[in-house]
């Protein structure tokens, strides 16, 4: 049986890849500051840092695939908080490959983002092009080979506060109103994690070895049209729709594909989660939570 680890496991978008990595017969190590709640009775749990490289070393020992989800994800969190941004995004993402390197790791997956190249995003975006670079170099100078997710924007089960979309629906069945803060003519490609986790499976084949992934919704979409759709789900008239202008610099606007320099091929799952069922499963997990 071959062994899997996915570095920050406990997370959103790594705790389904590492269900579907057990769905597909591989045994499943997650290594994660904090032990998965949705961690399953085959899976093996390791609870470090990523800055703890002994450890992080001892983890992935004997595996064939890497995934490295570890990062600080928040925008907001991460505009304010550049230094701890870099230790975790580059340097953490560092110490996975030099552990990948040493134990002969057959494919380091690194999770990276569709908006790296583009002029938003802050640090965030910067850590993630920082760590694509230094994950195509260590191709070219150590033989490590990868594959870079860049996903969309993500929503549904297992989400958290750091998720917009969860944080749209959360303030809107604790408050009876959908408010978002930011352009809402900005593009979006929603995908639901089920669909990007299944995706992020399929491409260890050999066709996707050594590139660059781009995993998003079908088609682009306005935010103004997602909140439509919410609204609809949630049986609330327009007037509760409540928009602010956006306090954050450097917060996306539009779907990056006009200023990216470097291409990714798109990889469309045959079969997705529409997005108004996607909203509902959502709307259903907060619910109970209350």
């Amino acid at each position: 049986m071959k062994k899997a680890v996915v570095v920050g496991g406990s997370g959103f978008i790594g705790s389904h890849v590492a269900d579907c990595l057990t769905s597909e017969g591989y045994k499943v190590t997650i290594y994660d500051k904090k032990k998965s709640q949705w961690l399953q009775k085959e899976q093996e749990m390791v609870v470090g840092e990523i800055g703890d490289r002994e450890r992080l070393n001892d983890a992935i020992a004997g595996a064939k695939v890497v995934y490295n989800f570890a990062a600080l994800a928040d925008l907001n969190k991460a505009l304010k908080n550049p230094v701890e941004t870099i230790n975790v995004n580059i340097l953490g993402n560092l110490n996975v490959m030099d552990a990948c390197f040493k134990h002969n790791i057959e494919r380091f997956i690194y999770a990276s983002t569709i908006y790296v190249h583009s002029k938003e995003g802050g640090f965030y975006r910067c850590s993630k092009q920082a760590s694509e670079f230094y994950v195509e170099e260590y191709r070219r100078i150590f033989g490590l080979n990868y594959t870079i997710l860049r996903y969309g924007s993500l929503y549904g089960s297992r989400a958290d506060y750091s998720n917009g979309i969860y944080r749209i629906i959360k303030s809107a069945i604790e408050k009876n109103v959908i408010r978002y803060s930011g352009d809402i003519n900005s593009m979006r490609e929603y995908i639901n994690v089920i669909d990007a986790a299944k995706s992020s499976i399929d491409i260890l084949s050999d066709e996707f070895k050594n590139k660059n992934i781009v995993l998003t919704g079908q088609e682009p979409m306005k935010v103004l049209e997602m909140l439509e759709i919410l609204a609809e789900i949630l049986d609330m008239p327009k007037e509760k729709l409540d928009f602010l202008e956006d306090t954050y610099a450097g917060h996306y606007v539009r779907t990056p594909y006009s200023y990216q320099p470097r291409l990714g091929k798109k990889y469309i799952p045959p079969v997705h989660v529409d997005l108004g069922q996607g909203l509902l499963q959502v709307i259903d997990e907060i619910s109970r939570e209350s």
